[in-house]
């Protein structure tokens, strides 16, 4: 048990016989009143966000997952495979548990998965990766005022805005917690 006031981000809980994985909360005291915590939260089976208020000191059932290091192995049209690197448990997981993260997996890389009750139900993905530029838009001469950034595609297919000079066959270091490109490798 942990009171609304210790919620962040990756906290899971259970309520109203739910998984929900905290995505966000805002602390709010009004000037009459008692201090709320307002969190955004993932139902871990559906997918659904959702908000709700709680009392600065109401009690919540949070609980403990397990971390492990895996392999990502390979992705199919519905799930994404994983290989836990100690015990070689290998777990099935939906896409859409990963939803748009999924452009930042590469076969071979390692991430963390947390575990509960033997499903996968959330990941830690290193903060940055590296990859291969395969598509970028051209740069057009005299776009050189201030910082000017085109479209690169990734060997992954994830969608990055780079500076002028990145070209197709660069590597790239991109920070995964936003998307945004980092450096050149």
């Amino acid at each position: 048990m942990i009171i609304a006031s210790e919620l962040k981000k990756g906290t899971t809980l259970s309520l109203d016989n739910k998984l929900l994985r905290v995505t966000g909360t805002v602390y709010n005291k009004p000037g009459r009143g008692n201090a709320q915590i307002r969190a955004t939260m993932v139902d871990i089976a559906t997918g659904i966000t959702s908000q709700r208020t709680f009392g600065i000191e109401e009690r919540l059932d949070n609980i403990f997952v397990e971390a492990e290091n895996c392999e990502y192995l390979y992705g199919d049209e519905d799930f994404l495979h994983f290989m836990n690197t100690t015990s070689f448990d290998q777990y099935e997981v939906p896409r859409s548990l990963f939803d748009s993260d999924v452009f930042f997996l590469k076969e071979g890389m390692q991430l963390e998965l947390r575990v509960y009750e033997g499903r996968p139900i959330d990941y830690v993905l290193p903060t940055t990766m590296i990859y291969d530029v395969v598509d970028s838009e051209n740069a057009v001469a005299g776009d050189t005022a201030g910082s000017v950034l085109k479209q690169a595609i990734t060997d992954t297919g994830l969608k990055v805005q780079v500076p002028l000079f990145v070209n197709v066959g660069d590597k790239i270091k991109v920070d995964t917690r936003d998307g945004s490109y980092s450096s050149r490798a």
